[in-house]
C-alpha cells in the first residue's frame, strides 16, 4: 500500500534536464530547452529538449533503419511477445515513481494517475503482447486450384502525437499495438507532459526493446509535431488532441506523402438521466465523477448533462452537493480527489468559457472560479452551469475542464435530439431502468462509446472510436492493430 511518506520522498527528488531519446540513447537538443512548470505550485520542475525538424528527422531515420533491418519487424511473434511482457513488468515495478513524476508534470490526482497511467500502461502492453501470436492472416474461400492468402504486415514507421491529460495511458494505446505489429515508432509528447513518456522509453530499452524501435522527441508542437506530420518517411500518424490540430495534421499529410492519419479529437459527451434511473443517488455521484475527475481533463468527460425535467431540480441539487464535497488541491496528497488544471493557459480558457456561458444566460450553480491561488498552482472549483441551451457556446465547445453544462428535456425523442446536437461523438451515458429504452438510446446516440447506468471503465477488450468530428480509427482492443498493419493479398495458382 502506498504511503504519503513514499510519495513525498519521490516528490522531493530533483528532475534532471531532459534530452531527446533516439536509438535507445539520450541525445542533447541543439535548440534552447523548454521550461517545465509544475501545475501543482507554479514552480519550474525541469527542462525538456526543444527538438528541431532535423532532430525529428534523425529519430525517424533511426526508426526506419530499425524497421528495415528487421531487428524487430522480423522477430518471431513469440520473441516480440516476451519483450513486451518485460516492458509491462518493468512499468509495474516502477509504477509509483512513474506516477509521481507524471503528476508533478501534469497535475492529475494520485488515485487516478496511479491506476489510469502506470497501471493502465502496463495492462495495455500485456494485452498487445498476448495478441501478437493470436492474430493470424486469412485463407480466402477461392475456387479449387487457387489459393488466396491475406497477410497482415506492419506498415513501417509510425508517428504518434500524445496529449497532456493521460500521457502514459494514451501513449501506451498507440505505442503498444504499433510495436506489437512489428513497426517502429517516433513519439512526440505534449510540451506540458513529456516526462513520463521519456521515462517509458528508457524502461522499454532496459527491458530489451531494440534500438530505434521506440524514439521520443519533445518540444514545440509547431516545430517537432509539424516535422513528424510532414515527414516523407512516416507511414502512419496517430494523434489525440484538438480538432484544430487534427485538421493541420491532415493538411500536412496531403502536402507530404499521403500518410494515413488517425485522429481522436475529443468530445462534448452527453450524459442522459431519465427519471426511471435505477438509483438516482448513484447516478448523481457517478455523473459528478464523470466530469470532475482529473479536473475535467478527460476526452470522454460527461460534460453535457441532459436530465429529465421532472427530476431536474433534485438531481442538480444532488450534483451540487457532490461537487462541493470534492477535495480539490495538491494532487500528490492522498486525500485529494481532484488535482490541478494542467497549465495557466488551460485554466484561463476554462474561466473564459465559463464567463461566456453566464453572459449567454446560464446560471452558475456552484464553482466558476479559480481557487487555491496562494499555492501558486492552477486549480479550479468544480463548476455546474444550469439552464444551458443548444445556442450556448458551452453546450457545443469542449471546455476540457471541470465545467458541467446542464440542460433539461421532456421526452426520449428530445433527449436523443439534444444528445446528437453536436459536431462531436466520442462518448455518451444513459441512465434508465427500461431495457428497451437503453437499447434504443444506444442505437440512436451517435457516439463511439455509450455507457448505460455507469460512466467510464471500458477496458482494453473494447475499442474507443470517435464518430463525427471526434475522429477516426480506434484505440484499444484488437481493432487498434488495424491502424498499424497493411493487408497484402497473395493469389497463387496451384
Amino acid at each position: 500500500m502506498t504511503t504519503q511518506s513514499q510519495i513525498d520522498a519521490l516528490r522531493s527528488e530533483t528532475v534532471a534536464a531532459q534530452s531527446l531519446f533516439i536509438d535507445n540513447a539520450t541525445v542533447e537538443g541543439t535548440a534552447e530547452p523548454m521550461a517545465v512548470t509544475s501545475p501543482i505550485d507554479g514552480t519550474q520542475l525541469t527542462t525538456i529538449a526543444n527538438a528541431t525538424s532535423g532532430e525529428v528527422d534523425l529519430a525517424v531515420a533511426s526508426a526506419r533503419t530499425a524497421f528495415n533491418d528487421g531487428r524487430w519487424s522480423r522477430l518471431a511473434p513469440a520473441a516480440r511477445k516476451k519483450i513486451l511482457f518485460a516492458v509491462a513488468d518493468a512499468i509495474e515495478a516502477d509504477a509509483l515513481a512513474l506516477s509521481v513524476l507524471g503528476i508533478r508534470d501534469n497535475g492529475t490526482e494520485f488515485a487516478m494517475a496511479y491506476k489510469a497511467e502506470a497501471g493502465s500502461a502496463a495492462a495495455t502492453f500485456r494485452y498487445y503482447a498476448e495478441a501478437i501470436d493470436k492474430t493470424p492472416g486469412e485463407i480466402a474461400p477461392t475456387a479449387p486450384g487457387t489459393l488466396g492468402l491475406v497477410h497482415h504486415e506492419p506498415v513501417g514507421v509510425v508517428g504518434a502525437i500524445i496529449p497532456w491529460n493521460f500521457p502514459l495511458m494514451i501513449g501506451a494505446w498507440k505505442i503498444a499495438p504499433a510495436i506489437a505489429a512489428g513497426n517502429s515508432i517516433v513519439v512526440k509528447p505534449a510540451e506540458t507532459a513529456s516526462l513520463s513518456l521519456l521515462r517509458l522509453a528508457e524502461i522499454a530499452a532496459g527491458a530489451g526493446l531494440p534500438a530505434g524501435v521506440l524514439n521520443v522527441v519533445t518540444g514545440d508542437g509547431r516545430i517537432a509535431g509539424d516535422a513528424l506530420a510532414r515527414s516523407m518517411d512516416v507511414d502512419v500518424l496517430a494523434f489525440t488532441g484538438s480538432g484544430m490540430t487534427g485538421r493541420k495534421l491532415l493538411e500536412a499529410s496531403a502536402q507530404s506523402n499521403l500518410k494515413r492519419v488517425y485522429l481522436e479529437l475529443g468530445g462534448k459527451s452527453p450524459n442522459v438521466v431519465f427519471a426511471d434511473a435505477p438509483d438516482l443517488d448513484k447516478a448523481a455521484a457517478v455523473s459528478a465523477g464523470g466530469i470532475f475527475r482529473n479536473a475535467g481533463q478527460v476526452c470522454v468527460a460527461a460534460s453535457r448533462l441532459l436530465v429529465e425535467r421532472s427530476i431536474h431540480d433534485d438531481f442538480v441539487a444532488a450534483l451540487k452537493s457532490h461537487a462541493e464535497a470534492f477535495k480539490v488541491g495538491d494532487p500528490l496528497d492522498l486525500n485529494t480527489q481532484i488535482g490541478a488544471v494542467n497549465s495557466e493557459t488551460q485554466l484561463a480558457g476554462n474561466l473564459r468559457l465559463t464567463e461566456a456561458a453566464i453572459s449567454e444566460g446560464a446560471e452558475c450553480i456552484t464553482g466558476g472560479n479559480r481557487i487555491l491561488e496562494d499555492t501558486g498552482g492552477s486549480y479550479m472549483a468544480p463548476t455546474i452551469l444550469s439552464g444551458v441551451t443548444p445556442t450556448n457556446t458551452v453546450f457545443r465547445k469542449e471546455v476540457f475542464g471541470p465545467v458541467l453544462a446542464v440542460t433539461p428535456f421532456d421526452t426520449e425523442e428530445e433527449a436523443v435530439q439534444l444528445a446528437n446536437d453536436s459536431d462531436l461523438g466520442l462518448a455518451a451515458g444513459v441512465w434508465t431502468s427500461n431495457l428497451s429504452r437503453a437499447h434504443n438510446m444506444i442505437s440512436a446516440i451517435n457516439a463511439g462509446v455509450v455507457h448505460v447506468n455507469t460512466y467510464g471503465g471500458p477496458d482494453n477488450t473494447v475499442p474507443l472510436t470517435g464518430h463525427k468530428q471526434s475522429g477516426n480509427g480506434s484505440d484499444k482492443s484488437l481493432h487498434a492493430l488495424d491502424k498499424y498493419t497493411n493487408l497484402k493479398t497473395a493469389w497463387i495458382q496451384l
